[in-house]
């Protein structure tokens, strides 16, 4: 029974030192460690090196013995005889004068010279990236008909591609949006075309009765970063949102002969 027990702890303990957190901190004190993620619609980029703090030992502190007081033995006082005293003539008092006080000059201080502060370099860093807002356009400009084809588009790259140096590495990020149109009628439309004016455009929407309608175009950011030759990708997206106003007439109705 006590050797399966003993089998079974060293089993335990292997496992410990095996663990990926383990190794995780040993890379990161000797490599870069960076991480690229999403928050509050913008790109972070995180590179961090030496991931554990060492502290010093704390000092013992040594306990000293106080001297205990060696017992001596009492001294016996000697008599001594009375001497006797002469009276001593008396001196008339003088009165003294007031001392001079002589008022002190302030001495000027000079300012002592502070020492120099130098910086170090920080082996953590955070760097932050925006993404391109995109706008929104159509076709016919001004007041399109019912029953005629509306051409959109947007004004977004179809890449975003950076290059950042971080804690002294160089890490690459690319990310590619796609895009859900709303048109405001109650239809949807998903797609990674950007759309483009009459007669190429992929993107078209027929009202079919007049009034005013909001197009919302919510694009989608995903993507990867590499750093050393391996790429990963970024956790999370980023979503930005745009807003524009339509207003779709009826066509006029003409009689002819």
């Amino acid at each position: 029974m006590k050797k399966f027990s003993s089998i079974a702890i060293g089993f335990i303990v292997t496992i410990a030192l095996l663990s990926p957190t383990a190794v995780h901190a040993e890379e990161c004190q000797s490599t870069v460690c960076v991480d690229v993620y999403t928050q509050d619609g913008k790109i972070i980029i995180e590179g961090r090196k030496g991931g554990s703090s060492t502290t010093a030992p704390k000092s013992t502190p040594q306990v000293t013995k106080k001297p205990t007081p060696s017992k001596a033995a009492p001294v016996k006082p000697k008599p001594t005889k009375p001497k006797p005293t002469k009276p001593k003539p008396t001196k008339p008092k003088v009165v003294a004068k007031p001392p001079v006080v002589k008022k002190a000059i302030p001495k000027k201080s000079r300012p002592t010279p502070q020492p120099l502060v130098t910086q170090t370099a920080s082996l953590t860093d955070r760097l932050i990236k925006s993404l391109p807002t995109a706008g929104i356009a159509y076709q016919p400009e001004y007041e399109p008909l019912v029953g005629v084809p509306v051409y959109m588009w947007t004004d977004l790259p179809t890449s975003f591609m950076t290059q950042v140096k971080i804690v002294g590495e160089i890490v690459d990020v690319a990310l590619r949006p796609s895009f859900t149109w709303s048109f405001g009628d109650g239809t949807f439309l998903s797609t990674t075309d950007l759309g483009a004016p009459f007669p190429n455009g992929k993107i078209q929407h027929t009202y079919s009765q007049a009034g005013t309608y909001v197009i919302t175009l919510v694009s989608t950011w995903n993507g990867t970063y590499t750093h050393n030759a391996q790429t990963r990708a970024i956790t999370g997206t980023v979503k930005t949102t745009s807003i524009v106003m339509i207003t779709v007439v009826n066509s006029p109705t003409r009689f002819k002969n």
